[in-house]
């Protein structure tokens, strides 16, 4: 590690941004196909994100967590940026904590902030195959992105809809399409709600920042939805609604709720629990841009991971074996 902060989740992503610019600029002295390329730029993304590396205890009796996380997004605007749900599931990946029905093993994965991923499947590739009835099903899923200012929050609901720039400054803003590779839903929902273990996690009293169900939607009320204002408030969905923005927006954050639970629903996996966490975003970047971090930036990321940490072992805790 040298000098690097271990709580620092620069350096895998700049160096995955390396490789991955080698390897589409590869030349060698034989023919390698565009469609080959892209299933080794696809191979290159799995395993640098720990999706090919998910290994869960065989043991009985144990609990096993899958979780994720984000990149740092949108470095043209700040080169310096951190998202603390990376740093957070770099830590939590290969953790055991020990709960009162035995050991619990986490397993993450990072996804990229990039709608064609997302659309390729990313999500459902990560978390379908440990939804299965078999030996390596998890009790428990959480997805995490950052969130708001100085809050912990637990998304009450993912709605069906999403917008925004990504990292390859593709943008969307359209109804989330489905992963053809994975069982669907019969009916597609318009919101997801969560079935973490939220009243466990807020009791659970972890710090230093506030932890809260958000059950706030944004939705259309009227049969011809996409030509009409939508409404937002705070009692979660409308029967009959279209869905707008779930409690975490509709950006990607949202976005890796709702495929996830949409394949668990999918693969009638009703009893695990699975949800979305937003953690407090990242403060404190230096206004020197030539200064990369400093003490409050890191003693930041640190308070806010480690509450990450100690809110996805007490999901682990409240989960059933």
């Amino acid at each position: 590690m040298g000098d690097l902060d271990r709580y620092d989740d620069h350096p895998l992503y700049w160096t995955r941004l390396h490789m991955t610019s080698a390897l589409r600029q590869w030349k060698p002295d034989y023919t390698v196909s565009e469609i080959e390329r892209e299933e080794l730029m696809k191979k290159l993304e799995y395993t640098s994100r720990g999706i090919t590396s998910i290994d869960f205890s065989k043991g009985k009796g144990v609990k096993r967590i899958l979780v994720s996380g984000f990149d740092p997004y949108r470095l043209e605007q700040e080169f310096r940026r951190s998202n603390p749900s990376g740093a957070a599931a770099l830590q939590l990946d290969g953790k055991m904590i020990l709960t009162n029905e035995g050991p619990a093993f986490i397993q993450t994965a990072n996804f990229p902030v990039r709608w064609d991923d997302f659309e390729e499947g990313i999500v459902e590739d990560t978390f379908g195959p440990y939804l299965k009835e078999n030996k390596n099903q998890v009790d428990l899923m959480m997805t995490i992105s950052q969130g708001g200012p100085r809050v912990m929050a637990i998304e009450g609901f993912a709605g069906r809809w999403h917008t925004g720039v990504g990292n390859n400054l593709e943008d969307r803003s359209e109804v989330i399409p489905t992963a053809n590779d994975w069982e669907m839903p019969e009916k597609l929902p318009e919101f997801i709600e969560t079935t973490l273990p939220y009243d466990e996690m807020i009791a659970a009293q972890t710090e230093p920042w506030p932890v809260e169900r958000n059950d706030e939607v944004c939705e259309w009320l009227a049969p011809e939805y996409r030509d009409q204002p939508y409404e937002c408030h705070d009692g979660g969905p409308t029967a009959g609604s279209k869905a707008r923005k779930g409690g975490g927006g509709s950006y990607l954050s949202n976005e890796s709720m709702y495929r996830s639970n949409r394949v668990r629903i999918g693969l009638g996996a009703y009893d695990i629990p699975g949800g979305h966490l937003h953690v407090a975003a990242q403060e404190y970047y230096p206004d020197d841009t030539t200064i990369y971090i400093n003490d409050e930036f890191t003693n930041f990321r640190r308070n806010t991971v480690d509450q990450t940490v100690e809110l996805v072992s007490a999901a682990a805790e409240a989960a059933e074996k």
